[in-house]
């Protein structure tokens, strides 16, 4: 069998850009004919993928992209927080981002089979899994094509906010998307926060209002009139929207002004946006690391 030199493996790594044992095992499997171990290694990674396609992934990144008035939101996941800070994981979330915006897909699918420099953006994922051993999933994207102006920011790579807006300068629309990174507004005003979140809010204060009720009972105290309830009830409705909605927030960088305020004084109007919060309503995973040890061993066992 042929000898299989450092010189092979690093040509080989170079070729499939895989691990360096991968290559090595795939040469000395192939007796170190060079083509048939690209074909083994294109097997193996692909096996890697494939199996690694069923974990969760609840990490990643959100990465924009934005070029005049055209621009795009993107979630990647992974499975570790490690993986999520690789160079080339951050380069591939960077790059959907880039095709989001200029060849405008339809959905995830339509995006995985865009090209992505020769071949498929799913080939360069699955490409990726398979180097680094670790599922990978295009979660989500936002495109955004306006007439207005587009605005951006992410806070590290696991908040992102895309912010459409009107007058006003650049920094006014950081601002704004720096504020709602921070404060995570869940509609640009009270009118258009979701009826279902509404409800949810009017029931939890219904149900301290009953609590407090119960409590003023057991002490002794008369009983609150419907109509005093209510408006505590509606207080409290009110309250919640004015706390969740964007326009009536306080702003991050002026408490003392409310962002419709800010936004009137520097003749900006808000036309709407977008924030990504990666893993954002995805069940994760809770290791128990002292079972899994206990589990291993007793398998050694038998």
């Amino acid at each position: 069998m042929a000898a299989i030199t450092a010189a092979m493996v690093g040509e080989l790594r170079a070729k499939t850009d895989a691990p360096m044992m991968e290559c090595k095992k795939a040469l000395t499997e192939a007796e170190g004919d060079m083509g048939r171990a690209e074909e083994i290694l294109r097997v193996k990674l692909g096996g890697k993928a494939s199996k690694a396609s069923a974990r969760v992934t609840a990490e990643g990144v959100v990465a924009t992209y934005i070029a005049g008035n055209i621009g795009a939101l993107v979630e990647i996941n992974s499975e570790t927080d490690f993986v999520a800070k690789n160079d080339e994981f951050l380069a591939m979330a960077n790059l959907a981002a880039k095709l989001v915006a200029e060849q405008n897909p339809a959905d995830v699918e339509a995006l995985s089979q865009l090209d992505a420099g020769g071949q498929t953006f799913d080939a360069l994922r699955s490409a990726l899994i398979g180097k680094i051993g670790e599922n990978m999933t295009v979660r989500r994207f936002q495109r955004f094509d306006t007439t207005g102006k587009l605005a951006s920011y992410l806070h590290g790579t696991r908040i992102g906010v895309v912010v459409e807006f009107e007058g006003g300068d650049d920094q006014v629309g950081k601002d704004v998307a720096m504020h709602i990174a921070a404060m995570k507004p869940v509609a640009l005003s009270a009118e258009q926060v979701p009826a279902e979140m509404i409800e949810k809010e009017r029931s939890v204060a219904q149900l301290k209002a009953q609590e407090d009720a119960e409590k003023a009972a057991a002490e002794g105290k008369p009983a609150q009139s419907p109509e005093i309830l209510a408006k505590r009830l509606e207080g409290s409705v009110q309250k919640y929207l004015k706390e969740v909605s964007l326009l009536n927030q306080a702003f991050v960088k002026n408490d003392k002004q409310s962002i419709e305020q800010m936004l009137k004084a520097t003749n900006t109007t808000v036309k709407g946006f977008t924030m990504y919060v990666v893993g954002e309503g995805i069940e994760k995973k809770v290791d128990d690391f002292a079972a899994e040890v206990a589990a291993q061993m007793a398998a050694n066992k038998q």
